[in-house]
């Protein structure tokens, strides 16, 4: 389809291990639209972070293509914009200078990004620390900071990979809801919105955020089911209580595990 940023055809990993070769990935086929939110959930090991990694071209498939925004990836990419589970910030540099750092890396003159770098900030409620280091700052707004520096450029695509699993709940929360007003959730037309491909091991925050969640199954990685999540936006944490929200957990939850609703293997 002509609006579709990603494409993966048939991908597969497979990478040498000291035991012999392991089998990360299998037959991967998999279209993201521009303006979509679609999370990747599975077990541990499934491969989720090396498939972002393949869409980013930091590392080759064995098998298989992967098109971005209709170009054959096969080197890395620079209209993306990555978010780590830690935040990865140069603890000798300010905030500012960190969000600025992706211009500097691009070759880009940052002295003229830095009015967007302080706009950023401010959406993300942090410009009063832009000339703080990171060690001053809490891990939730760390975080919030790594994401500045993500958008500095205004790419199209945004590569998320387990941003929030190491903050505490209420944090993650406030996350989320954060990520999803910079995304662009109140904007009618998705055009307006980046694309997301998101990681995480949470089934209750793959589902408060995206449009679709990827679910894949244990290694070698293939995915088990693509389930549309049908929910009202904007999000809030009251649908969190919701009869759809539920359902949706536990229908992902069953596909993950295997059980039935009372808990048995099906």
């Amino acid at each position: 389809m002509a609006n579709e940023l990603i494409e993966l055809d048939k991908l597969g990993m497979i990478y040498e291990a000291a035991s012999g070769p392991v089998e990360a990935l299998a037959d991967i086929s998999l279209s993201v639209g521009a303006g979509e939110f679609v999370s990747l959930v599975g077990p541990s090991g499934c491969g989720k972070s090396t498939l972002l990694r393949i869409v980013a071209g930091l590392r080759p498939a064995t098998t298989g293509t992967v098109s971005v925004a209709g170009r054959r990836v096969t080197k890395p990419i620079n209209d993306i914009g990555m978010v780590f589970q830690a935040p990865i910030l140069l603890k000798w540099r300010t905030i500012l200078e960190n969000v600025l750092l992706p211009a500097e890396l691009a070759g880009k003159d940052a002295r003229a990004l830095r009015g967007r770098a302080l706009e950023l900030l401010e959406m993300a409620e942090l410009h009063g620390f832009a000339d703080k280091l990171p060690r001053e700052l809490s891990g939730g707004m760390q975080q919030r900071a790594s994401l500045c520096r993500a958008l500095l450029l205004d790419p199209p695509l945004l590569l998320m990979d387990e941003p929030f699993g190491a903050l505490d709940a209420m944090t993650r929360d406030d996350m989320a809801l954060e990520l999803l007003r910079i995304w662009g959730e109140r904007d009618l037309a998705r055009e307006a919105r980046k694309t997301v491909l998101f990681v995480t091991h949470s089934i209750s925050e793959a589902v408060f955020l995206s449009d679709r969640v990827v679910v894949m199954s244990p290694r070698p990685g293939r995915i088990a089911a693509d389930l549309k999540i049908d929910l009202p936006r904007p999000r809030t944490v009251e649908l969190r209580a919701s009869e759809a929200f539920g359902r949706l957990n536990l229908e992902i939850f069953r596909i993950l595990t295997g059980r039935s609703s009372a808990g048995m293997l099906g």
